[in-house]
């Protein structure tokens, strides 16, 4: 009689997954136990199930964290396709399936550049008969205009003048520049800024004035990519998200005070339609964690 195979098919709890992909992109377990609900014994009993699953260790450890093998990084790839269809299969067998309306958001244009141009792809994947409409402008003009009820929801980054909204992440900021700019101890820091009132633009001056640090305003523009061709020239230095530094651009440090963290609101009407309350949802669930 043939010897028969002992290999037996195998199926991926999705849960599991889940919770190992939102601990590896949120950079912590910790994070994820509190977007998941889970506890910190329930996140660690699934990652050693899914490790004897797997039979391989998916995770290594970097520094306080863990970070994922050679074979998490594979199953990571897979994780979030397999995840991806399952979320789309729901969606399309439940009522959101025939969600229809309109939804105006309002974006800094940080974020229209980096992780929310796929995550509004994706929503108007899911949700073909919403019709989506996209801004992108400054913090104050976004909140205005979510005020006088010419958008329905709006991201906007904290000033030093206060806000309203509901603060949803944090997002570390750094200061970037030419690779070759170097930062001269005897002269003004040459700063590339948005015109005021602007939150980047009061952290960066606040916190060199704190370290005692001469600056002066080299170049102001009204769009991000004006700033970005400033900084590209070498006319000076400008202060924006980790996320989004872009390429030709390096982060700068040496002789610099640190920056912190810059707070992101969502503004929300309470008596939203279904569809504003979707597109918050899934808004909600993919932004970066607060540290």
């Amino acid at each position: 009689m043939e010897k028969q195979n002992n290999w037996r098919r195998q199926t991926f709890e999705l849960d599991v997954l889940r919770t190992f992909v939102t601990g590896v992109e949120l950079n912590s377990f910790i994070r994820a136990g509190d977007r998941l609900g889970r506890s910190a014994s329930a996140i660690s009993l699934q990652m050693r199930k899914l490790e004897e699953q797997v039979g391989q260790p998916l995770l290594r450890r970097q520094g306080r964290g863990l970070v994922p093998t050679e074979a998490g990084e594979l199953l990571l790839g897979y994780a979030r396709r397999l995840l991806q269809l399952n979320d789309e299969t729901f969606a399309a067998l439940s009522q959101s399936a025939t969600l229809d309306g309109h939804v105006r958001l309002g974006i800094p244009e940080d974020l229209a550049e980096t992780w929310l141009a796929p995550l509004l792809a994706r929503f108007a994947e899911i949700h073909p008969r919403v019709r989506l409409e996209a801004r992108v402008d400054s913090s104050r003009s976004l909140q205005s205009d979510f005020e006088s009820g010419r958008l329905d929801l709006a991201l906007t980054w904290a000033s030093a003048g206060g806000m309203q909204g509901r603060v949803v992440a944090e997002m570390d900021m750094v200061w970037i520049g030419h690779p070759e700019w170097r930062h001269d101890h005897e002269t003004p820091v040459p700063l590339v800024l948005f015109d005021p009132p602007c939150a980047f633009r009061e952290r960066a001056t606040a916190s060199l004035d704190r370290a005692g640090i001469a600056w002066w305003p080299a170049f102001t523009s009204r769009s991000l990519t004006g700033l970005h061709a400033a900084v590209r020239a070498g006319l000076g230095l400008t202060a924006r998200i980790k996320e989004n530094v872009p390429a030709g651009l390096s982060t700068q440090g040496a002789g610099l005070p640190k920056l912190g963290a810059i707070t992101l609101a969502l503004h929300a009407d309470a008596e939203a339609t279904p569809a504003v309350r979707a597109l918050q949802r899934e808004i909600l669930e993919r932004l970066p964690a607060k540290p």
